[in-house]
């Protein structure tokens, strides 16, 4: 009886009986990848860089070397674009890679999944070094750190336009405080250009504070690890924060991680919901106090006419005691009434007055009022306010947010 593997080409299938086997050599080939798959495993490699070239495609290919051999590797654009460094001929690097075979030449290589500069612990002596230094000149002072508006006029995000945090903050500002404009200003948050363009997209919210009405930025991204979170340990980026003229909060990660963008932040929240509700606790807790106002008053109004109400029970008792006659009775019952009647309109009117008096308060810090009014916020496709005619163009479409609802809207022609 014989077994044939699964993983078995069909050009090795048993012949007849002594009939010499043969297989094509692309079958040879398929078969040597297989059989070097299956054997190792992805795993880390270190050596050398050397002969790097760096395709049209985005694809790089090298050659990693030490003193006694040398192997040839790939690694795919959608996996280098995501490097934290440039890779450079001479560099020592460590590769996390499957080795395989290319079956079209014949060559044994690895495909690399990423790599990281050789030496544990670079990355986070790095770290300590860079925060040191910064830390020396001041920069993470606590006496330069800004309080956060309780009411910011709106709120500008830094952050990727397709990550997840960004997703986490905007669903917790429109739960808080739905009447805060936000405006997002989208930047790469992990490879080898990110902070640059981090370090843009801050130099772009305070360029168009003024005209966005930005009052205070949330720097966010979700949790990974030190590698993925490796664009917030940059130095530009970290004294673009410190430099910027309005109050930055940093929700980097998860709790446990430490950037130091957080430190050269102004607040630091332990996520990117974090910040947000940082961001939106001014407006929350003026919500809060408000109903708690309310239920205050709801409970003396109660108490007040329990109080009263004990007052007919004691004089009607010492009017039962006198057995006064009917008019007597009558009369004590109907003074004690309009004495009722006058306190209760009394307390429940100066009550109402206070409350109309919050009321017309919070009506005061909410944006919403404005629109209610007849007035509209106008974005662009980008969902930026629009605050001037210059820069439209006819065709352009708008979004207009009314007092109830929004709409869409084209432009047919400018005027002014």
């Amino acid at each position: 009886m014989s077994t044939r593997n699964n993983n078995t080409p069909d050009d090795l299938s048993p012949h007849e009986e002594g009939v010499p086997h043969v297989i094509s050599v692309s079958a040879l080939n398929r078969l040597a990848r297989t059989v070097l798959e299956a054997a190792l495993p992805l795993l880390w490699v270190d050596g050398e860089i050397s002969n790097f070239t760096r395709a049209a495609s985005g694809h790089i290919y090298f050659t990693l070397k030490d003193a006694q051999a040398q192997v040839r590797c790939a690694m795919w654009r959608n996996r280098a674009q995501l490097l934290l460094f440039r890779p450079e001929n001479g560099m020592r690097v460590e590769a996390r890679a499957l080795a395989t075979l290319f079956e079209a030449r014949g060559d044994y290589q690895l495909n690399i999944e990423t790599l990281r500069p050789a030496g544990a612990g670079n990355l986070a002596e790095a770290f300590r070094r860079l925060k040191e230094k910064l830390a020396a000149e001041g920069l993470f002072d606590p006496a330069r750190r800004r309080p956060l508006p309780t009411f910011p006029g709106g709120v500008g995000i830094v952050t990727s336009s397709a990550a997840a945090a960004l997703r986490d903050v905007l669903v917790t500002l429109r739960r808080r405080a739905p009447g805060l404009p936000v405006t997002i200003y989208p930047a790469p948050v992990q490879g080898v250009d990110a902070p640059r363009q981090l370090c843009a997209a801050l130099g772009a919210v305070v360029r168009r504070a003024k005209e966005d009405g930005i009052e205070l930025i949330l720097l966010v991204r979700g949790g990974g690890s030190l590698e993925d979170l490796w664009a917030f340990n940059d130095e530009a980026l970290a004294r673009a924060i410190a430099a910027c003229p309005l109050p930055v909060v940093s929700g980097i990660g998860h709790e446990t991680d430490f950037t130091i963008a957080d430190f050269a932040a102004d607040l630091r929240a332990p996520t990117p919901t974090g910040a947000a509700e940082l961001a939106s606790a001014g407006y929350f807790s003026v919500r809060d106090a408000f109903a708690a106002t309310n239920r205050r008053l709801h409970q003396s109004i109660a108490r007040q006419l329990e109080t009263l109400a004990q007052r007919v029970d004691r004089c009607a008792l010492r009017l039962n005691a006198r057995i006064p006659t009917p008019a007597v009775l009558r009369r004590q019952v109907e003074g004690i009434g309009d004495r009722l009647d006058r306190a209760a309109r009394s307390l429940i009117g100066a009550q109402r007055q206070r409350l109309d008096a919050l009321s017309s308060g919070l009506r005061q810090l909410n944006p919403d009022a404005v629109l209610t009014r007849g007035y509209s916020i106008v974005r662009n496709a980008e969902g930026h306010i629009v605050r001037s005619a210059a820069g439209l163009q006819a065709g352009d479409v708008l979004g207009v947010q009314l007092g109830e609802g929004s709409v869409d809207v084209t432009v047919d022609r400018l005027r002014g």
